[in-house]
């Protein structure tokens, strides 16, 4: 072998690790913002990655992807969601009001993907669902505008109930919206509503406390991720306490609560692993609309309803998306 191909062989092999290292470090970055713990996050992270898989990115071959949690802490969101800006991700993936919020204050330029419970124009997160304009667009499950529908569930299964709680927790944005739905639809109905408040886990068993002082036939539990994350918890105060409650989303049912009634959370999910990769394939999210969920699922466990001594109706039964046996 003459001494220049010898030369351009070893050279080529020394460029071998820098070319690997520039294919790596070009490997987009999408920065993921929740206001809970990944323990509870499992199933909807399957989801999101279906997503993302869906428009040709495989998180830890084509794509990275790095997690801040606030384990149910609010106030954390806004250091998180600057913690991911200077990490200079490509996207932003926010879950929940709070975290999307969060990601907004944060950045005017880096790219936001939400997934949010409330009307995200009244949110101030884009200036329009068919055109959201600026860096953020995303997915709206549509949770505080469905306390009506829960309330009518509800009422359909425990017809005698004259006094309902509604359980809020009163940090988060869908709060106020909710609460106005639920009583309205009490309103029209005849109900009485007692809204009780948590934030924590202690306040959540306090809130119980409340519910049988007062005497409450039923209990609505409104949205919120931390809710979500003491889902176990809710479900067996309900059950001890005999109250017959309803919840937004299936994992509630899942873990012993008697009814939930919501937009699927799995495919809202998958959406916005979807939007993700479409801007990192170059789209602009002012030029996405806001999707708006259009699968609800209706979940009821028989066995929790044995155990409170409620007979579900044959027309409700009916209707279920699942039954649990």
């Amino acid at each position: 072998m003459r001494r220049r191909e010898v030369i351009t062989l070893i050279g080529g092999a020394a460029a071998w690790p820098l070319a690997a290292g520039a294919q790596q470090a070009a490997m987009p970055v999408v920065g993921c913002l929740d206001s809970r713990s990944p323990d509870i996050y499992a199933d909807h992270l399957r989801a999101f990655r279906q997503g993302l898989k869906d428009t040709g990115y495989v998180e830890g071959e084509t794509v990275e992807v790095v997690y801040r949690w606030a384990e149910n802490q609010y106030d954390r969101l806004p250091e998180l969601a600057a913690e991911l800006v200077r990490r200079k991700v490509a996207v932003i993936a926010s879950t929940g009001g709070s975290a999307s919020l969060a990601a907004k204050a944060a950045t005017t330029t880096v790219p936001i993907v939400f997934v949010v419970p409330d009307n995200p124009v009244t949110l101030g997160l884009v200036a329009s669902l068919a055109r959201p304009g600026g860096n953020a667009t995303g997915v709206n499950f549509l949770v505080a505008e469905l306390g009506s529908k829960q309330l009518g569930l509800l009422h359909e299964l425990v017809p005698a109930a004259v006094r309902v709680g509604l359980l809020v927790n009163p940090r988060v944005p869908q709060t106020e919206l909710a609460t106005r739905d639920v009583a309205a639809a009490a309103s029209a109905i005849g109900l009485q509503i007692d809204v009780v408040e948590a934030s924590d886990s202690r306040e959540i068993e306090a809130a119980f406390r409340t519910l049988v002082r007062n005497r409450a036939d039923a209990l609505v539990v409104g949205p919120d991720p931390f809710f979500a994350s003491r889902r176990l918890q809710l479900a067996t105060l309900a059950t001890r306490h005999a109250i017959p409650a309803v919840y937004n989303i299936r994992e509630y049912a899942e873990a012993g609560g008697l009814m939930s009634y919501g937009t699927s959370r799995m495919e809202a999910y998958r959406q916005v692993g979807i939007y993700t990769g479409k801007i990192l394939k170059g789209a602009k999210p002012a030029d996405l609309p806001v999707v708006q969920s259009s699968k609800f699922e209706l979940v009821i466990n028989l066995p929790t309803a044995r155990a409170l001594g409620l007979d579900v109706p044959p027309t409700l039964l009916a209707r279920a998306d699942e039954v649990i046996e």
